[in-house]
């Protein structure tokens, strides 16, 4: 029954981080180039790997911006094949980090979880973009630019709150303490 329980939580908080995914961007986009700048919908991505496991965060980094670029149309269509792989790497390697690493300190896990996921992710749409969706078009640079030197504040925003809203929820027990060794 609590394993029931469980699932049921985990796809609330991703149905919460998909539906943050649409709406937290919108209110960044106000702003030009806010967007790419302070990376919005990363957040609530990141958060829900971390929180809710790897297979409910590939789902929120794929539907977050799917259902965003439909309905708002942001991402633009050209941008949305990239930012789907790339969150959903974020997604899915920040729950399987989550599981895997065990430092003593509980903050240390979800930092490490989290950077490494934020590497992967950047990485994982380097490479495709340099392959597949602007091959030709697509160097070192561009790359090194849009996912590092253009995001910085995103990037430093990510690593100061998303440690401090997970831990929030675990101290507040919404997510229970052995909900990140099960599956």
């Amino acid at each position: 029954m609590s394993k029931t329980i469980s699932d049921t939580r985990r796809l609330i908080y991703a149905s919460a981080c998909v539906a943050l995914g649409v709406v937290l961007p919108m209110a960044f986009h106000a702003i030009p180039n806010a967007g790419s700048i302070f990376l919005p919908m990363h957040i609530p991505v990141l958060i829900c790997g971390l929180l809710c496991g790897p297979f409910y965060g590939l789902a929120c980094g794929i539907l977050a911006p799917l259902i965003s670029a439909l309905t708002t149309g942001m991402p633009p269509m050209a941008m949305l094949p990239s930012m789907v792989c790339e969150l959903a790497v974020y997604g899915c390697v920040g729950g399987l980090m989550i599981r895997a690493l065990h430092p003593k300190s509980c903050y240390i896990r979800i930092l490490c979880s989290l950077v490494i996921a934020m590497l992967c992710g950047r990485i994982a749409g380097g490479i495709l973009n340099a392959l597949i969706f602007r091959a030709g078009q697509y160097s070192l640079q561009m790359w090194l630019t849009g996912s590092f030197a253009a995001g910085l504040p995103g990037i430093a925003i990510q690593i100061v709150v998303i440690p401090l809203i997970v831990l929030a929820l675990r101290k507040a027990s919404l997510i229970p303490a052995s909900g990140w060794s099960v599956g």
